[in-house]
């Protein structure tokens, strides 16, 4: 998925600064992905053998995390559960009726084929769980690769905040649900959906890793749809978007964030607190140094990057424009 503040070109860089921390053996380490969204970062420290804890309060994030995560060995039939869900026929639901032009809507976030299938794939997926023929790891890696496909055409410029007036390219190509992938462990792995200033009383180990949102858009809002498609329980959508009700964070407000943060980092029982946070966030640098100094011995790394920006006519595409990441790092 391409998702705003993905860390997956950063990788390499967050992974170089843990091991100057703890050393190049990070097997058994308790690794928490605070807020986790796609867990691109959670997925990479699995594969590096640490037991990781994913924790999002957006329920798509949940979801794929649930699989990429929580999951380690291989779904019994995974290849037949995603064949039958491409061949069914399209079925007119939820996604249909209320985001697909031919529901009557005006709104246009897939092709009504596209729409169809999702719904005849999302009710199935639902069934298969309440019959029993299915388990929960295999449910949530169902819906997993369900959202992930039905994401890759979406007629979208990147979010879900609004759809194209008219079908893009990738818009207009038939769905067809991918498997998602597995990350074999042998680790104990966790995964939440949780307020993070509330997850922080009840868990600690070694390396907490934080990767907030950074400025005043809610990802509640940005991703509304992916939650619509991975809760699946008809509620009335607001306005032109067909938005529905989500939580705000305070780690979006300018008037919060600094306050939210202190009691976050205060309160964790972790050794190590990395935070991820760019040069344009709500929170500046000083800011964050003046905190995080008051809990234990503070240093900072950071690289220059290019952003994700999205084009608002046709496919999403990487600007020119760069920033600077930092890592903020803290031994309590």
């Amino acid at each position: 998925m391409n998702y705003i503040g993905s860390k997956y070109s950063l990788l390499e860089f967050i992974d170089y600064s843990v091991r100057l921390l703890v050393g190049n053996d990070l097997s058994g380490l308790r690794f928490c992905d605070l807020f986790a969204g796609t867990g691109i970062v959670g997925r990479h420290f699995k594969s590096r053998d640490c037991s990781v804890t994913a924790n999002d309060m957006e329920y798509y994030s949940y979801v794929l995390n649930r699989n990429y995560i929580g999951n380690c060995t291989e779904i019994d039939g995974k290849d037949s559960l995603i064949a039958r869900l491409n061949e069914l026929p399209g079925k007119e639901g939820f996604i249909y009726n209320q985001y697909c032009l031919g529901g009557g809507n005006g709104r246009q976030y897939f092709s009504g084929s596209n729409g169809l299938k999702i719904d005849a794939a999302r009710t199935a997926i639902e069934e298969w769980r309440l019959s029993g023929e299915i388990t929960d790891d295999a449910y949530y890696f169902l819906l997993c690769s369900l959202i992930e496909s039905a994401d890759k055409v979406a007629n979208t410029a990147s979010v879900y905040g609004a759809f194209l007036k008219h079908l893009k390219r990738s818009a207009q190509k038939e769905i067809i649900i991918s498997p998602a992938d597995l990350i074999r462990s042998c680790g104990e792995h966790s995964v939440y959906q949780e307020d993070a200033n509330s997850l922080i009383r009840k868990i600690s180990g070694e390396i907490l890793y934080l990767d907030p949102p950074y400025n005043s858009r809610q990802y509640g809002a940005n991703y509304h749809l992916l939650n619509t498609i991975a809760d699946y329980t008809p509620f009335t959508p607001k306005g032109k978007t067909g938005l529905r009700d989500y939580r705000k964070s305070d780690y979006c407000s300018k008037r919060t964030v600094a306050a939210t943060f202190e009691e976050l980092v205060k309160l964790s029982r972790f050794k190590y607190i990395i935070l991820s946070y760019n040069n344009e966030g709500l929170m500046p640098p000083e800011v964050i140094a003046r905190i995080m100094s008051k809990y234990g011995r503070y240093q900072v790394f950071n690289r220059e990057y290019h952003r994700f920006k999205a084009d608002s006519e046709e496919n999403r595409q990487h600007s020119a424009d760069s920033t600077i990441e930092y890592l903020h790092v803290l031994t309590k």
